[in-house]
């Protein structure tokens, strides 16, 4: 499957769009990530913890979208774009990662 940032692409044309497609994932961290973050915030500096829990909810997010994407017949995605935002109260708090994009079926250019 192939994906892209962009509208296009170079060696192909678009031959049918499917639609939008997303990947959600809401992470929370677990305790032992939660207690790294917090000492972490108190002496500052990069929380490892935190960006590894982060990545793993992009990673499950885009993986979602290409399921989405095989679906409904799609061999590309275009637009592909991630949001994210925070869910729930201070004291139970979980990012939301949401990676969307267009479903196509792209045929090279001869």
């Amino acid at each position: 499957m192939q994906v892209t940032t962009t509208f296009t692409i170079e060696g192909y044309r678009i031959s049918e769009y499917k639609g939008l497609v997303r990947g959600l994932v809401v992470r929370a961290p677990t305790i032992g990530q939660g207690l790294l973050g917090g000492l972490k915030s108190i002496v500052g500096g990069q929380i490892g913890a935190y960006a590894e829990m982060c990545e793993q909810a992009r990673q499950q997010a885009y993986e979602r979208l290409l399921a989405h994407a095989q679906q409904l017949g799609a061999n590309a995605v275009v637009g592909l774009r991630y949001d994210t935002s925070e869910v729930g109260s201070r004291n139970s708090a979980a990012t939301e990662v949401l990676c969307y994009g267009t479903a196509v079926v792209v045929q090279a250019v001869r």
